[in-house]
């Protein structure tokens, strides 16, 4: 499936960002969403984004996406039952 998304050319001129570099950039903030949201996973996002599980999950920091979302209460729980 394609995805295709309209943008002026002035939205890159004031973006100070070449074309390719925006489309990298908005298929990785795509990617890290639907990572967030829980609707891919990270080596489903990895492979829209265009890059490798390991070098994804290094990104989500730049999103503010922790890698996983466990509580304290989960990682409790599972230091009891190791």
């Amino acid at each position: 499936m394609q995805l295709i998304v309209d943008v002026p050319n002035h939205f890159l001129d004031a973006m100070h960002i070449a074309p390719q570099d925006f489309i990298a950039e908005a298929k990785l903030a795509l990617a890290v969403k639907l990572f967030e949201m829980k609707r891919l996973s990270s080596g489903m996002a990895a492979s829209i984004a265009g890059m490798e599980r390991v070098e994804f999950l290094a990104k989500l920091q730049l999103f503010a996406v922790p890698i996983h979302d466990t509580d304290e209460e989960e990682l409790l729980s599972d230091f009891s039952h190791a």
